[in-house]
């Protein structure tokens, strides 16, 4: 699933494309993509300006000039795509905004993805919490002192931090040496410190080089993502630890693949 670097790149590639466009026309293929229910897309993008376009964890903000917004969710396998008019429709494509010259499209062929419009008075940060770009230490200190769940799932939890995804959990717990089955109350001052400043320094990395691919993952001009290649624990069961040559373990923990190296990040 497409987590806060790889949604970053999706908006940063958009807004110059389309910033400041006016939608001549929408086609929507499938409804039950579109919350809530009975919201007429088409009725409420036609004719309508884009604004700017943001990012709020995993969401990709459009907010149009009539004061209203709305966000998409790239799900699983949702691809946000610029392309001209006339190119030939692919499969799994539910949703088409023609613009002058271009059309935004996007595609999902597992459907875990989809449009949800929030007009003037529903906020895009409702049920999230933080972004962790802008977290201080106390805030997170303040936070994990409230669960007793294991570290791993509560850096999961949107509600707790917002934009954090399995792929950049692993890395940052492995970068500040803590083992994901740690209770998130019971991390001491310099491990949060150090965690804070490892989530800060992963995301940033994995924005750099506009994300990881590993299945479905490609940025609007259909190019796949490079961080995946930097990995140090994630997706490297069995592989040596780029530290202390230990082989690299994975657990499931919340229904989740869990890697971390068994020698550097050490239960206490």
């Amino acid at each position: 699933m497409p987590e806060l670097p790889e949604v970053q790149t999706v908006v940063s590639t958009l807004g110059p494309l389309l910033r400041g466009r006016r939608i001549d026309a929408v086609r929507l293929m499938r409804q039950d993509i579109v919350s809530p229910k009975g919201a007429n897309l088409p009725e409420l993008l036609t004719g309508r300006k884009i604004l700017q376009i943001t990012r709020r964890a995993k969401r990709i903000v459009v907010s149009l000039d009539t004061g209203e917004n709305f966000y998409i969710h790239l799900g699983m396998s949702g691809r946000l795509s610029v392309v001209p008019r006339d190119l030939p429709i692919q499969p799994h494509t539910h949703l088409l905004l023609d613009f002058a010259q271009s059309q935004l499209r996007f595609v999902d062929p597992r459907r875990f993805g989809g449009i949800f419009w929030l007009g003037r008075d529903e906020s895009p940060d409702d049920g999230l919490g933080p972004e962790p770009l802008q977290l201080r230490t106390p805030q997170l200190a303040k936070r994990l002192a409230r669960t007793t769940r294991a570290i791993k799932n509560a850096l999961l939890d949107q509600t707790l931090i917002a934009g954090l995804g399995n792929i950049y959990v692993d890395e940052a717990l492995f970068a500040a040496g803590i083992h994901p089955l740690t209770p998130a109350n019971r991390l001491s001052s310099p491990q949060i410190t150090r965690l804070n400043r490892s989530i800060k320094q992963v995301l940033r990395r994995a924005i750099h080089h506009r994300g990881s691919t590993l299945r479905d993952y490609r940025d609007p001009n259909d190019e796949a993502g490079r961080f995946q290649n930097l990995h140090r624990v994630y997706h490297r069961e069995g592989k040596p630890c780029p530290k202390c040559k230990t082989k690299i373990a994975k657990i499931v923990l919340g229904a989740r693949s869990t890697h971390f190296c068994p020698r550097c990040q050490r239960i206490k």
